[in-house]
């Protein structure tokens, strides 16, 4: 529960932090710092489980997809769109990770999941048609927001043939250290030339929120709560980091749920449901 609170509340601080901050640099930032943080969990929990040759390839490859390329767009969307969008639309991440599934044989269609699949994907259309005007929403930044819940998808199926070697807590952390690496190169550049002074106290506890809780403590927190209880009973609780990221926006950022968005909002969960319950 409190890796989904952390999780959704991550919403409103990236979009504050990204105010003050330019958005690489605080997805660069939480990553390596959590990553490190990570690590050392790792090392005190879980010393004996380390990654052989063969897995260092695939493991750097979902930090690419999954930090590198997910993060960076998940930052970009939250810091142009409203938090509510954000937590809507990335809500859909299972829905990807179940088309890739079936793309790669690895899930067998069922009408559950056809019919959830539809459904998530018509919420989705219904929030981007609202975004098209409304006051603090950006269609391009819902676009991101898209990619990153892709890319999340991606990530969970492709991480398990490696799951089948590697603790879930391993998998993790190594992948999240390869996707700081890569993006502390790219984001070297605003390193330098960033007045640190200027971004405020405010900016810096939003990113260090983002990197400790959502990201050290949550990554490994639900990673536990898979290994002790089983990822369909922890599944249940993302349906928390939605409603704790739409009312992140709402309490931080007075944001308004339109009709749309709340339409749109019920068709994505329900759709969802359905599909994870194929």
């Amino acid at each position: 529960m409190l890796a989904a609170l952390f999780w959704g509340a991550n919403y409103a601080a990236t979009k504050y932090a990204a105010e003050f901050i330019p958005p690489l640099l605080i997805v660069a930032l939480r990553f390596a710092v959590g990553g490190v943080l990570m690590f050392c969990l790792l090392r005190l929990l879980e010393p004996s489980d380390r990654l052989k040759p063969k897995d260092l390839l695939p493991v750097a490859g979902l930090g690419c997809l999954g930090v590198a390329v997910g993060q960076t767009a998940f930052t970009f969307g939250v810091s142009m769109t409203s938090a509510a969008n954000t937590g809507l639309i990335f809500a859909t991440a299972p829905i990807w990770g179940l088309l890739l599934g079936l793309a790669l044989g690895l899930e067998r269609p069922a009408w559950r999941g056809i019919v959830g699949v539809a459904l998530s994907i018509l919420g989705v259309g219904i929030v981007f048609y609202e975004g098209l005007g409304a006051e603090g929403t950006s269609l391009a930044g819902d676009l991101f927001v898209l990619v990153a819940a892709m890319s999340f998808g991606g990530y969970t199926v492709l991480s398990m043939p490696v799951l089948e070697r590697h603790s879930p807590l391993t998998v993790a952390t190594y992948s999240l250290l390869f996707g700081g690496v890569i993006l502390l190169l790219l984001s070297s550049p605003y390193l330098i030339e960033l007045e640190w002074d200027s971004a405020g106290g405010g900016a810096w506890a939003a990113v260090a929120f983002s990197a400790i809780f959502a990201t050290a403590f949550s990554f490994s927190a639900w990673q536990t709560g898979v290994s002790r209880i089983g990822a369909n009973r922890v599944l249940v609780y993302q349906y928390l980091i939605t409603v704790t990221g739409v009312a992140s926006g709402i309490i931080f950022f007075d944001e308004v749920l339109g009709t749309e968005k709340l339409v749109g909002g019920a068709v994505i969960l329900v759709g969802v449901y359905l599909a994870r319950r194929q």
